[in-house]
């Protein structure tokens, strides 16, 4: 195997066949080396340390995996990343506008709508978008 294809995470391992990806991740251009059989999610996770999208069912049931792709609710689970450079991708820690959260999720808080570390996220997203079509006040 060429070095061209070999590429190694942050820890050292080696990813055989990596490709090169570029992904719009909040606005931010991300150029990296991934298995080309990695999920959004796990890219986003492991390789990216954006830790805000949860891994729940690794099934696409559960919803805490939820992020926007163009604008409309999408699973990182199930989902390759290597599919999305040309996309939009908007994960829970781009709703916020630098210190001012989302509407929604300023609602959540004032409120004490918290859920479980694990689907609040989830729940954000889908609401957000929700509050975007004006589904909701």
């Amino acid at each position: 195997m060429s070095d061209e294809t070999k590429a190694k995470t942050e820890k050292g391992f080696e990813i055989p066949n990596a490709v090169d990806v570029q992904l719009n991740i909040n606005d931010k251009l991300v150029k990296l080396k991934i298995d080309p059989r990695a999920s959004l999610l796990d890219t986003l996770r492991y390789r990216l340390n954006m830790t805000g999208t949860k891994r729940g069912c690794d099934a696409g049931h559960c919803g805490a995996c939820t992020i926007h792709i163009n604008g409309e609710r999408r699973l990182s689970c199930l989902t390759l990343a290597m599919r999305h450079q040309n996309d939009k991708i908007t994960t829970i820690e781009g709703l916020a506008n630098g210190d001012e959260l989302h509407p929604v999720q300023q609602v959540f808080v004032e409120n004490d709508a918290f859920q479980c570390g694990l689907l609040y996220f989830g729940t954000n997203h889908v609401c957000s978008r929700l509050h975007q079509r004006g589904a909701y006040g």
